[in-house]
């Protein structure tokens, strides 16, 4: 059985990661440790703990002697993270595929599924994380896969103002470029699969380079 100041960590760091990746709490936001552990009931150690657990997930920034804030990007940011995405996932892919389960790429299907049949641009970022993090299930290298997913989690704001200004046209290529890259994945092509997860990074990437306003600085407080 975990110590209870882990199951609190724990519980907090979820309150807090479920808060940033909806959107609840927005870049730049200040996190108070003493109105956190009020608001949610705690002490100030597990806060502290669950601080320490988004930082690493890359969620938060913790300054010493100063606090911590909801992770915020400028633009050349954000566009080095994508630029690493596009280095960072078509290896993860790659080592995923070999090793997913007839079950997994049905999940996947459906998933797709339900982007296809969806026009909410909120639903659409649940939809689109969980289709692309299910891609790479299979790859059996953590430090990857950690790193995978905090990039993912810094960029998550900025994929959802994205994703405001997506128009139907937009819809229809990220379903296109999707279907080639389940394609590739059921047929176990990793060469293929690698080029349109590349492709569709990077056209993101250059999408949001064109969209400056969705850079504009937030408050700290």
């Amino acid at each position: 059985m975990l110590p209870t100041s882990t199951v609190a960590s724990q519980r907090i760091a979820d309150h807090l990661r479920a808060a940033i990746l909806s959107g609840t709490l927005a870049p730049g936001t200040r996190i108070r440790q003493e109105d956190l552990a009020a608001s949610l009931g705690s002490s100030r150690l597990p806060v502290r703990e669950a601080l320490r657990i988004m930082e690493s997930e890359g969620l938060i920034v913790i300054k010493p002697n100063s606090g911590a804030w909801v992770s915020r990007l400028d633009r050349k940011e954000c566009e080095d993270i994508y630029k690493i995405r596009e280095r960072l996932e078509p290896l993860a892919l790659a080592e995923s595929i070999p090793h997913l389960t007839p079950a997994q790429m049905d999940a996947l299907e459906g998933i797709q599924e339900q982007i296809e049949a969806n026009d909410d641009p909120d639903r659409f970022l649940i939809l689109d994380r969980a289709f692309h993090l299910a891609t790479y299930e299979g790859c059996a290298i953590e430090q990857l896969s950690a790193l995978v997913r905090r990039s993912w989690n810094t960029t998550q704001h900025y994929r959802r103002a994205y994703a405001r200004l997506v128009d139907d046209s937009g819809r229809q290529v990220i379903n296109y470029e999707h279907r080639l890259l389940l394609d590739a994945v059921r047929r176990g092509d990793t060469t293929d699969a690698e080029h349109f997860l590349t492709s569709h990074i990077r056209r993101t990437r250059l999408a949001l380079a064109r969209h400056t306003e969705l850079f504009t600085p937030y408050g700290t407080d």
